[in-house]
Order: C-alpha cells, then sequence, then structure tokens
C-alpha cells in the first residue's frame, strides 16, 4: 500500500475487490486511458482463483480453491495479453458403477472405447442417446458463447439465435430433469448428465426455478465447446497473468486494504488492515464492485439496502472441497480402468441420478448426504508444473474433490470445526467406496508430520473470500440474456451489471453472466463504463 499518498484520491474507476473478474475490469480501463485502483482486502489480489502452498514444506503448489477454466473467453486472453496456457484433458470422464467392480469411461479421443465402456455397464442402449444430449448442448455453445461478449440479448432474440425449438424448450424452458430422463435410461449416465446443474447449486433435477438448468448452462456453453481445461502453473497462474497486466497498464493496486463503505457519489472508505492509522477514503466518477451483491449492499447502507436485498438461504452455496496431496494415485476397485485414466478427467463418485435425489433429501433435513455425491480432479496428471522436482520424481498427485448437495445451512446449527472433520470424513468414506485400497495410505505428510489434508466449508469461503452463504457465483445464476420486458435502456442494464446507482456497477460474479473464472464480469463493467462516458 502507498502510504504517502493524501487520504483522499479521486481516480476515474475504483474497484472494489482484487480477484479476477475486478483485474479484468481494471485492465480494459486502464489500457483505455481511464486512471484505475483496485482495493484488495487481502494481502494478495486473485480471490478464488489463486495458488498456495497448502502444505508447507511439501513443494506442492494447489489451486486452492477455483481449479478449471472453461468460460474465460479467448478474446480477453489477447485483448489483455495474458500469459496464460490451458492444458486440454483427453478423459472426460469416469464413473464407477455403485457397490461394483466396473465403471462408464468417457474417453475424448476414443469414441468406440466409449461406447465399449457403456455396454460394460449395461447401458449399451444409452451411448448414442447421450451422444445426442451433447449434441443439443453443443448447439447452444456454437450459438451463445458468441454472445457473452456482447451487450445482452433479449430471452426472444436468443431464442431465435439458437435456432431449434426443441433444444431450447428442453434446456431452457423445462426442468432439465425432463430431457435427461426422456434421453437416457441408465441410472449412472442419467446422474452424469445431472451433475453439472448442480455444482455449488442446492437443487433438484425436476426444480421448477430452473437454477439447475442455469448451472448447467454454465457449464457446457464454455469457449464454444463446454470444454474444461487445465491453467498450467494453477489458479494462481490465472491471477499472475492477470495482475502482471493490470500493473503494465498503469493500474494501481493496494492490497490489506479492506473496504468499510461506498457511497452512491463514489467515495469509498477502506481501513488499512495491517496498520492501526485512521481510516483512509478514495472517490471515482465510478465504483466497480467485484464483491457480492450482499456485500455491497451492506457496504452502501445495510443487508436490505436498495437494489441489494438478498437473502441468505438465496445466496447459499452447496458444496465442500478437500485438497489432498498424495504420494501415488490409489488403486481403483475397477480392474480394466487405471488410476491414470480415472483420475484424468472428472472422476464421479456415488452421482448416481437416484443418488443425488437422495442426497438432496437428506440435506434438505439438515444431514450430511450418505454417502456423500462428490467429484474428484488430479491437476499434476495434466499438469506436472505444480509439483517441485523431488514430488515429481517421487510420484506424488495432487486430488481436489469437490461435493455436492452440501448446502450452507448445514453450518448453521453445528460447530464449525466438528462439521468441517464430519465433512472430511464423509468425503474420504465416499472415496474410499470405489478403492481398492484406503486413500489414507497414500496420503503424504507435510514438514510437520501432519497428513496432506484441508476442507473448505462454504463458511470458509464467507470468513475468508466474503462469499456469502460460500457461493461461488455470488448468488443465484441468472440466465445469459435479459428478459424480454427487462429494461435495457442504460449500458449499465445491456451489458448486465447495473445496480440502483448510477454510479456504481457490479463487476463480479453477481453480475448478469459473471459466474465462474470467466472474467465476463469485469469485461462487462468495463464495456458498460467506456460506453457511458
Amino acid at each position: 500500500m502507498d502510504r504517502s499518498r493524501a487520504r483522499q484520491d479521486h481516480f476515474d474507476a475504483v474497484v472494489v475487490g482484487g480477484g479476477h473478474n475486478g483485474l479484468v475490469a481494471a485492465t480494459y480501463l486502464a489500457k483505455a486511458g481511464r486512471s484505475v485502483v483496485v482495493l484488495e482486502r487481502q494481502d494478495q489480489v486473485g480471490g478464488a482463483a489463486v495458488s498456495a502452498e497448502a502444505f508447507p514444506g511439501t513443494g506442492a503448489r494447489l489451486s486452492r480453491y477455483s481449479y478449471l477454466v472453461s468460460l474465460l473467453p479467448q478474446q480477453i486472453i489477447d485483448d489483455l495479453g495474458l500469459d496464460l496456457e490451458l492444458v486440454r484433458r483427453r478423459y472426460s470422464s469416469y464413473t464407477p458403477v455403485a457397490g461394483g467392480t466396473s465403471g462408464l469411461l468417457v474417453d475424448n479421443e476414443d469414441r468406440r472405447a466409449t461406447r465399449k465402456s457403456f455396454r460394460r455397464i449395461d447401458a449399451g442402449d444409452d451411448a448414442g442417446a447421450f451422444g445426442e444430449f451433447y449434441g443439443g448442448t453443443a448447439t447452444l455453445a456454437e450459438r451463445l458463447w458468441p454472445t457473452f461478449m456482447k451487450p445482452l440479448l433479449r430471452r426472444a432474440e436468443a431464442r431465435e439465435l439458437v435456432g431449434d425449438e426443441e433444444i431450447w424448450n428442453d434446456f431452457i424452458e423445462q426442468p432439465l430433469g425432463r430431457v435427461i430422463e426422456r434421453s437416457v435410461a441408465s441410472d449412472l449416465v442419467r446422474g452424469i448428465l445431472l451433475t453439472d446443474g448442480l455444482i455449488s447449486t442446492f437443487a433438484r433435477a425436476s426444480d421448477e426455478d430452473l437454477q439447475q438448468n442455469k448451472c448447467f448452462l454454465y457449464h457446457v456453453v464454455g469457449g464454444g465447446t463446454g470444454d474444461w481445461d487445465v491453467p498450467v502453473g494453477g489458479m494462481g497462474a490465472v491471477s499472475g497473468a492477470l495482475e502482471r497486466a493490470a500493473l503494465a497498464a498503469g493500474v494501481e493496486i493496494r492490497t490489506g486494504a479492506e473496504v468499510t463503505a461506498v457511497a452512491p457519489n463514489g467515495v469509498v472508505h477502506y481501513l488499512p488492515v495491517e496498520e492501526n492509522g485512521p481510516m483512509r477514503s478514495v472517490s471515482g466518477e465510478y465504483v466497480l464492485a467485484n464483491v457480492t451483491p450482499a456485500v455491497l449492499g451492506r457496504l452502501m447502507g445495510g443487508p436490505s439496502a436498495d437494489g441489494f436485498a438478498t437473502t441468505a438461504g438465496a445466496a447459499e452455496g452447496a458444496q465442500v472441497k478437500v485438497n489432498l496431496l498424495l504420494s501415488r494415485l490409489p488403486k481403483l476397485k475397477d480392474p480394466e480402468i487405471s488410476p491414470e485414466q480415472a483420475f484424468g478427467g472428472t472422476f464421479h463418485i456415488n452421482e448416481l441420478y437416484s443418488q443425488l435425489d437422495a442426497a438432496y433429501t437428506a440435506a434438505e433435513n439438515g444431514r450430511i448426504p450418505s454417502p456423500l455425491p462428490i467429484e474428484i480432479y488430479c491437476h499434476s496428471l495434466a499438469d506436472p508444473s505444480i509439483l517441485s522436482d523431488s514430488l515429481r520424481e517421487s510420484g506424488a498427485h495432487t486430488l481436489t474433490v469437490f461435493s455436492l448437495q452440501t448446502p450452507h445451512r448445514l453450518t448453521h446449527s453445528a460447530d464449525h470445526e466438528v462439521l468441517r472433520a464430519e465433512l472430511q470424513a464423509a468425503v474420504l468414506e465416499s472415496l474410499n467406496s470405489v478403492l481398492a485400497e484406503p486413500i489414507e495410505d497414500c496420503i503424504l505428510r507435510d514438514g510437520d508430520g501432519e497428513p496432506c489434508i484441508e476442507t473448505k466449508t462454504t463458511l470458509d469461503l464467507e470468513e475468508i473470500l466474503g462469499l456469502t452463504g460460500g457461493n461461488i457465483f455470488h448468488g443465484p445464476l441468472s440466465w445469459p440474456f435479459a428478459e424480454d420486458d427487462a429494461p435495457l435502456e442504460t449500458p449499465a442494464q445491456r451489458w448486465g451489471v447495473a445496480t440502483d446507482h448510477q454510479r456504481v456497477l457490479l463487476c463480479g460474479a453477481g453480475s448478469q453472466r459473471g459466474g465462474g473464472v470467466s472474467g465476463l464480469g469485469g469485461h462487462s463493467a468495463a464495456m458498460a463504463l467506456l460506453e457511458e462516458s
């Protein structure tokens, strides 16, 4: 932090929150000649898109919160000159049969092997329908993705652009469960199709509010293909590239700056986190808020401030994240699938369609689901650069486990440390149900002799990152288009970043198309501000 400055500075834009979206917005504006300051509470920028040596003394830098990239447009990478490499994974997913010794491996490079795998789990009749289902999502991706970097279309315009009434009705107008149940018969295959609709979204396949559909859509349109890629160097490489681009463009970044109030006239008050000095303030022609709408509401006058009322339930996330460092990949119960294949894509465990619904019921009644639906990703298989030379040579690997149907409400009536331990135990139990050996036998120990495993709950995300309810999307997801009767008179409205205050714009995941590590919220806010001024 620059301590020589006067207590109030004036900028063209003040960005509240130095997560990846805030850095994207700031860099676009600075490259357009605007003066910009970013205020970040943590001692580093990047928000949830950071890497850290979670296990001291091991030489492994893990993507601590977010971990894959799909929605970050190549245009943003090119526009900002980001030095960033993304790696495509060969395998889409592996899903073991619950209680069995076989599973479904979806191989992106070998359709024949994938069809054989469908037959192996007695779901041969679903193989063709599985491909047709994703053919529909490919049409959505191809038609809708190019609109994400432009002002919002209206619903009728988006529908016309998709140009296929059956696809539009299946994925946009009715609960996702209907097309899933009509398309395939296997409980396992149905579960695979549904999981993309439940990432950090507490929902059922048949819910009429269609939150599962919105979540699903964002998971299948990225890049126009729906592919989820591995950032070489981990998520820290993403935020690092953005920070370098921001500084090169002339953005001023102040870390350790905890924002305490935002005024409609553009004045922002903040406290230096590591100092005992007085309150400081800056002002801007515009304030871009890279915080949740609920947090912005409090900063502007209270939890129910105009335009920012958000209920706790609506804002809740629904996941637990567990990071592990292993001496080696564990052996599977399935004798025909190697660990490298199973962990090479998304490893689905206890995510049958019926299990996902049962898990919802358990969590709705205040219980941790058993078995707990989980998904696993192994960064080090695709990108070993996050490991030290000695770890790579030893055969070590990282695992990231992400649970489904574990809503924030579970943290309300329990001791947090006890709950974290219970959730971690549930994750390990679920994982062990498909392994031929306990995962505990493969977990390395850190420099202090402690097992290399860390668990982050929704409450941790709320307290550490300021994510209301631990929701990685900042709140309920919205469609990537405006309703036909939505007001689109101002640039902020047209770009999906408007608040009730003309000089305050959203620039994070809470904007119209801001979910995920995409930079879209930051891009939209910058475009709206540049159009306005």
